[in-house]
């Protein structure tokens, strides 16, 4: 947990904790009445007396050479360097929060706050020393009294601004409820209150910057990044939950995971870097503080790697040192995630006001004034060597003007982390004064009793920081979760890059917590992009598949890496990014796009298409010339080529075929039920009544023929007028009843066939029983065969009875037509099976028309001479 805690100084922390806390509280006829710190660290720090006293730790310095830790009674001073104007403005929001305190009479307004402020030089062993000192107190001896009361040495801590020293200093403090209450340390690790039950922050948790940076990402549509953390608690915490939170939201894959290493390793750096430069992802996310960022961007010049989009956390996000021209075309355009900005009215000239202590410059009790100030004119106030004067130094006085010293210190327009020590200290004050505004009788502790100014306890701040609510000067609620977590908003920066060279961090939008859930506002057009193009680079893996293919994921590759596969037909994916393709429903087929399902075309024997209307025309043609040869028919049904042979069959033969023609159109339509029903059954009447009045006027020319010879005349009584009717009728019945039977036990019926095409829905009628559509056909056939043969016998006949001779012609006709008919029919798919029908039953009937009809028509319109009396007794027996 605490990757740079020497466990000596653990011990050591422990020890002295325990023995001062132990020396405050245990009854004094068990101890001596006094007690004596055993040493005293020496450290930058910057002190005000008061009621009470707040503590704070911030980074003034980078870097230190720690001594070694021993139980001396002269402690070594850690020796720190390159002064950080930040950190050093930090420490003075703090100063100007407690400051403001004191002077407003609505807040604790009977109190006086003082601070200890120390400088952690940014390390873990310096800023273990200095909450060391905050919680044991600065005085070398202290008396007990009997009742061994009395105000802690402090009764908070602001800081530290680390994670990893949050972590560990948290932990020890945690033991004994000293609220520490953090402006900087985002490590979402601090948030479990089983181990850190004392800590508090003021700066949103790692966990809420992880989302915001996730959904920034998916905003962009960028898919495809690479990360680098830093080789501690804040780094590695972070990837952590950046790759749980990032597989939880399918918002994309890390091409790559890589730990910055802690010191200048050139080699490592070299790797990583040569690792982004080969990869195809376009944005890296750093997650890393300003120190750990140096070196990286060095190499990042060094090998030339251009063309990143790169994405900061709050840690480096503001970091000036990285703001040079030289390596803008590198770095330019950064988009990364800032602590809130704030406004502190007065602020600025308080800084103003600040002075050097010019009599205690040798002291560390408040020396960071006097660096600040050495470090700000570039002057000293005790020369370190014998004529240092003489060799150009200078010497301060005190009097030096800040505000014509060139320094960042007085600019104010930016304040973020001076905005969160704000806050922490108001926090800390607010819980002060609710717990001493708490009225006797009425309190939360044991015995309903309160926290009083003399006898303050850091456990009983800590019970009412825990509930503290209030609003800032600049609007914004503070307030702590059940973890200790404030309030999470994120504003997002962007680095642009000026045409002068400068580089001016912009807001461009914020990420905040709302009761709608988590809101992600962008101003694009702000936004500067570091390329030619001055638009957000494409970083994905894959491109995205569009509606109609699905994801097809690269074996051994990760799932942002994948081929998008067009969706088969019959299936569709009407959305980006598909994980597989819908199936149509029945009805339906997918476009050629595959990208919706439309409904599928409907195909059947329509009047509307040129085959129907054809077959419509034909069948229309047919009635009418049937009901044109029974006009002549019945116009001429006197003369003797229209009675000759039974003229009643004829007429009834003429009703029959244009029943034929008729029914043919029950086959072009839609099919319903009724036109299923009926097409077959009309057929199949109309068929047998026409092949039954063929098949009687064959069988009465052979009984006429056979009556003409001597001895035989009686035969014809039994083939009279009645008895061919009656054959008929019963010939007619037999197919009626054969229908009826189909109908009833297995009706013919509409169906929608898709075995045809898998885009079409072929519109049939199917036959129910195939065994009673083959009956139908079968009895029709028989009927047909028999007027054959008997007609082929009688063909041979006299002159007279040569109608047998047409009759022979129409029944080889009809039987060709439905013997080419069957095989037809069988192999014709969809409509076409209907129209082979239509063309048989056309066909057939056209032939038994022509045939039969034509002639005699020819006679009776034509040749009116041969359609006497005399000329047909001339050539035979009248029947």
């Amino acid at each position: 947990m605490w990757p740079f805690l020497d466990i000596n100084l653990l011990l050591f922390v422990h020890f002295l904790l325990l023995y001062s806390y132990l020396s405050s509280s245990v009854p004094s006829h068990l101890y001596s009445t006094s007690c004596q710190l055993q040493g005293q660290f020496h450290l930058n720090g910057m002190h005000k007396a008061g009621d009470v006293v707040l503590g704070g730790l911030f980074g003034i310095h980078f870097f230190s050479v720690f001594p070694d830790l021993s139980f001396t009674s002269e402690p070594q001073q850690p020796t720190c360097h390159s002064f950080d104007i930040p950190g050093f403005r930090y420490a003075q929001s703090m100063a100007f929060a407690i400051e403001e305190i004191n002077r407003s009479t609505n807040l604790l307004p009977n109190v006086t706050l003082g601070y200890s402020l120390y400088d952690n030089c940014v390390k873990l062993g310096v800023g273990f020393r200095a909450a060391l000192s905050l919680a044991n107190g600065r005085e070398e001896q202290f008396i007990l009294d009997d009742t061994c009361v009395g105000t802690p040495p402090v009764l908070g801590i602001v800081g530290d601004s680390s994670s990893t020293s949050s972590i560990a200093i948290s932990t020890v403090l945690g033991l004994y409820r000293v609220p520490m209450v953090s402006y900087f340390a985002t490590c979402s690790c601090l948030s479990d209150r089983q181990k850190f039950p004392s800590f508090f922050r003021t700066i949103p948790s790692d966990a809420f910057q992880v989302r915001a940076m996730i959904q920034i990402l998916r905003h962009f549509g960028w898919t495809w990044t690479g990360l680098l953390v830093s080789d501690d608690d804040y780094g590695l915490h972070a990837a952590r939950s950046f790759q749980s939170d990032l597989a939880q939201s399918s918002g994309g894959c890390l091409a790559y995971l890589e730990v910055l290493p802690l010191g200048n390793d050139p080699a490592e750096l070299r790797r990583i870097v040569d690792v982004m430069r080969k990869s195809t992802a376009r944005v890296v996310i750093v997650f890393a503080h300003e120190s750990r960022m140096i070196n990286l961007v060095e190499e990042v010049v060094r090998q030339n790697v251009t063309g990143l989009q790169w994405m900061a956390s709050e840690a480096w996000i503001s970091a000036t040192v990285l703001q040079t021209p030289q390596l803008m075309p590198y770095i330019g355009g950064i988009l990364g995630i800032a602590i809130r900005r704030g406004e502190i009215p007065g602020f600025r000239d308080f800084l103003l006001q600040i002075q050097p202590d010019l009599q205690h410059n040798k002291s560390y009790g408040n020396s960071m004034v006097n660096q600040f100030w050495e470090y700000t004119f570039q002057c000293s106030f005790a020369p370190p060597h014998a004529g240092w004067v003489e060799a150009g130094g200078s010497l301060c006085t005190g009097q030096e003007d800040l505000e014509i010293a060139e320094t960042k210190f007085l600019d104010i327009s930016n304040l973020r982390p001076e905005y969160n020590v704000y806050k922490a200290v108001y926090a800390l004050a607010y819980a002060l004064d609710d717990m001493l505004r708490c009225e006797p009788g009425r309190g939360p502790f044991s015995g309903n009793s309160c926290g009083t100014l003399q006898r303050l306890e850091s456990w009983q701040l800590m019970h009412y920081l825990e509930k503290v609510n209030f609003t800032t000067s600049f609007g914004d609620q503070v307030s702590f979760d059940e973890n200790g977590d404030a309030l999470p908003i994120y504003d997002v920066m962007n680095w642009l890059w000026l045409p002068d060279g400068r580089t001016k961090i912009q807001n461009v939008g914020e990420f905040k917590e709302s009761a709608k859930g988590e809101e992600l506002t962008l101003d694009e057009d702000k936004i500067f992009w570091n390329s030619e193009s001055k638009k957000p680079p494409r970083s994905v893996c894959s491109e995205s598949c569009p509606p109609g293919t699905r994801m097809a994921r690269k074996k051994g590759e990760s799932e942002c890496c994948f081929d998008c596969i067009l969706c088969s037909e019959g299936q569709i994916s009407n959305r980006t990014d598909s994980l597989e393709c819908t199936t149509c429903p029945e009805d339906f087929w997918s476009t050629a796009q595959r990208d919706h399902c439309v409904p599928k075309k409907t195909e059947f024997l329509s009047y509307q298409e040129p085959l129907g209307i054809c077959l419509t025309t034909i069948s229309l043609l047919g009635t009418f010339i049937c009901a044109v040869v029974l006009g002549i028919f019945t116009y001429h049904r006197s003369t003797p080529i229209v009675r000759a042979n039974n003229s009643e069959l004829s007429f009834l033969l003429l009703v029959s075929l244009k029943l034929c023609f008729l029914c043919s159109l029950l086959f072009i339509g839609r099919p319903r039920l009724w036109t299923c029903q009926l097409r077959h059954a009309t057929f199949g009447i109309s068929f047998v009544l026409c092949v039954s009045c063929i098949l009687v006027k064959t069988m009465v020319v052979l009984a006429v023929f056979k009556a003409s010879k001597p001895g035989v005349g009686g035969s014809l009584k039994w083939f009279g007028a009645v008895q061919q009717r009656g054959t008929v009728m019963v010939l007619t019945s037999i197919q009626a009843a054969i229908c009826t039977a189909w109908i009833v036990s297995a009706s013919p019926a509409p169906h929608k066939n898709t075995q045809y095409h898998n885009d079409k829905i072929v519109y049939e009628c199917v036959v129910g029983s195939t065994v009673g559509f083959a009956v139908l056909l079968g009895y029709i056939g028989l009927l047909a065969v028999l007027s054959f043969m008997l007609a082929f016998l009688a063909r041979n006949l006299p002159d007279s009875f040569n109608e047998t001779k047409l009759i022979t012609f129409s029944m080889l006709i009809f039987c060709a037509v439905w013997v080419a008919f069957v095989p037809a029919y069988i192999n014709s798919p969809g409509h076409y099976a209907d129209a082979v029908e239509v063309f048989a039953i056309l066909a057939s009937s056209f032939g038994l028309l022509l045939a039969l009809f034509g002639p005699k028509c020819y006679i009776i319109l034509l040749r009116p001479e041969r359609n006497t009396k005399k000329a047909i007794m001339g050539r035979g027996i009248q029947s």
